[in-house]
Parts: C-alpha cells; structure tokens; sequence
C-alpha cells in the first residue's frame, strides 16, 4: 500500500491546529503516520494531524470513503502528543462508513487441514483529505490514508494460535484478536447453569458433561459455529491420543449437538467416557478442544451443509508450535462404578451357589473312599 502525496507546500487552512502548535512535528506527511487497531468490535484509526495541517488541510476535511456524516468524522485529539484525528466504526458491514468487507476462501492447513474451506474477512478503506478550492487549479497536495485489516474466521479454542494482520499506508502490519472474545465452559446441567465442578476423584462413567463454547463482546454480525470437537490425553494434543466427539458431516452416536451455527454461542453435551490406554491409572485424565468458526450470520447455514466439497481426512498430528494452548478443565473419571444393588444380590448368588457345589463334591469324594474302602476289605475276605 502506498501513501500518494503530491506535495506542493502552501500555508494551511484554517483549522483548530495550527502549525505554530505543531513545532517540530510540522511536516510532511510518511508511511507510518496512520495507526489502524483491529479489534473484537470496531476498527479505530489514528491518523498524525501534524503532517496533514502541513498539508493544508484540518480534521474536518478528513473523509471516509465519502461518507460525509458525523459518526463517520474525525475527531481531534490533543491529549496525545503529537496530535492525531480519531476515527472509529462497527465491524458491522452495513454501518463500517462505507469500509469494504471481502471474503476469501481457501483449503485449510496445518491444525485446519481437514477443512477445505477456511474464511477470512479483509475489512478496508480510505481516507481521503478533500479539497476545498474551487476553480480548475489547486496548490493543495492530494491526501490518501489506506487501511485494512484481515480476520481469519477459524479459530481452535483450548488451542490456538491467532493471525490477524491490519494494513494502512503503514509499512508495520497491526495485529488485532477475536480470542480474547471466546470460551469453552463445561457445565453440571442441562440449562448450562452451574459450571462443572470437577471432583479430584473423577466423575461416575456415563455422566452428562455439558459444553458451550460462547463469543463474548463480539460483534453482532458473526454468529458460532464448530467444525469439530475432540479430546485428547494432553493439554497439547501433538502425538496424543484423541477421540473425535465431532468433526464435519459426522459425530459419534452418544454426542447430541443442542445448537450450533445459530447464535453466538454453541452447546453439545457427551457422557464422560474414559481412554482405555488410561485403565491402569486411578482415574481417567483428559482435554476437550474445539475448532471454532466465526461465520457472517447469512452465510453460516452454508458451512453445515455436506457434500463431497466439503472433505474430511484422518488427523494424524497437531503442531503444539503451530498453536498458542488456553486449556479446558480437566476431565476425569473413575476407572470403576461402584456395585448396585442388583449387581451385589447377583453376586452373592453366585458366591452361594459356589460353596454349595463344593459342598457336594466333597461329599460325593467322601462316599466314593468309603466304599473303595470297604471293597477292598470283602475282597481280601472272599480270597482267604
């Protein structure tokens, strides 16, 4: 991105900045005199007024994408040295003044591998210093600031490393997060009330564990969706055993998704099951993870379709350098369920009748010496 300054110096317009005030930051303008923050919610730039009164213009004449509108305009901020115009709006694409969002697909990689269609949004724009003169000539120098910023839509929650780069006339790319917006709670209920209180001991084998992964302080025009849940042995599931609880177009027959695509938060709930690798160990230790998409409400019914578009392969490794870890609670259950009832009864029965066959072949071996016994005996009568 280039800043496209054509600089013919002339004395500034009137603005509430003047060049006196400027001092040293009087100037012409650089690459790097606009700050873009991507963020959860909106975007906000900071553009030096310094260089832009050098210019000949003043904050007022600073305008989005053409909107001329007050929720679009700048404002001057003084408190910071030196002095920059404010803007700011909504990652919302139907009030983002006038920004332009593209969203772009491609095959996933690395941790994504097993998605061939992994979104990202680029949000961008510019700001443009619009001259006042009238007539077929200006002194004025033409004022361009570019910005952009690009938000990967894909996110492993527990796991997960966060990319997002944003772009003006600034050579240093910003960075801006949607995790600090994400979560992965377990709860005890169905009403997803009380969160799980995870016993030292482990849970019984076969109890509910309830999961909602929820968006928080996001904005309104992304809605949750997961692509796949799954647990693993270790915290960093990289050469860990794994067991899928759901993956695209397919889950295990004892998960039950409750929504998912359809808000800003997703549930599913699984009985607690234990790894069979684990059974020599007192209880049964291991991490629920999920891969995340933020999707455009409008869109998110497409990503749940199944086709042969959409393909799903075995995951056979997960980069723990590929991955930044913010980790579930532990899950652990018990290696045994106590005895019923039931069981117990069943069990004495057979205990009883146990010492009962005994009883009687001891009985039978008893008779069976006796008669040897005294067979022996007439014999030697008989022969003498």
């Amino acid at each position: 991105m280039k800043l496209l300054l054509v600089l013919f110096l002339w004395p500034a317009l009137v603005s509430t900045l003047t060049l006196i005030e400027c001092g040293d930051e009087a100037r012409r303008p650089k690459l790097d005199d606009i700050a873009v923050e991507c963020g959860t919610t909106a975007i906000n730039l900071a553009i030096q007024m310094c260089p832009v009164v050098y210019t000949g213009y003043n904050e007022s004449q600073l305008i989005m994408n053409h909107i001329a509108s007050l929720a679009c305009s700048a404002t001057l901020d003084t408190s910071v040295d030196p002095p920059v115009a404010r803007f700011s709006f909504p990652l919302n694409s139907t009030n983002a003044c006038g920004s332009n969002f593209r969203y772009t697909s491609s095959a996933g990689t690395g941790v994504f591998a097993d998605f061939s269609n992994i979104q990202n949004v680029n949000i961008s724009g510019i700001i443009r210093g619009v001259d006042p003169t009238t007539g077929q000539i200006t002194y004025n120098a033409e004022l361009k600031y570019y910005y952009s910023c690009a938000y990967p839509l894909e996110y492993l929650v527990n796991n997960t490393q966060i990319d997002v780069s944003g772009s003006s006339v600034s050579i240093t790319d910003r960075n801006g997060t949607f995790l600090s917006t994400l979560s992965l709670v377990l709860y005890s209920d169905p009403n997803f009330t009380t969160p799980f209180n995870m016993p030292a001991s482990g849970i019984e084998l076969r109890t509910n564990v309830y999961a909602e992964v929820a968006a928080k302080n996001l904005t309104a025009q992304y809605h949750v969706l997961l692509d796949r849940c799954y647990a693993s042995i270790s915290a960093l599931p990289a050469n860990s055993s794994f067991f899928n609880l759901f993956v695209p177009c397919s889950k295990d027959k004892s998960t039950s998704i409750i929504a998912n695509g359809v808000g800003q938060s997703a549930r599913f709930h699984f009985p607690a099951f234990r790894f069979i690798e684990q059974q020599n160990e007192n209880v049964s230790t291991y991490y629920l993870h999920c891969i995340t998409r933020l999707c455009e409400k409008s869109t998110c019914s497409t990503f749940k379709e199944c086709s042969s578009a959409r393909r799903r392969r075995e995951i056979k490794e997960l980069d723990p350098n590929s991955v930044y870890t913010l980790t579930s609670p532990e899950i652990i259950t018990k290696p045994n369920s106590p005895i019923s009832g039931a069981q117990k009864a069943d069990k004495n029965e057979g205990t009883s009748s146990s010492v009962g066959l005994g009883v009687a072949v001891g009985i039978l071996a008893t008779i069976c010496v006796i008669g040897a016994i005294v067979g022996a005996v007439i014999y030697k009568k008989v022969k003498k």
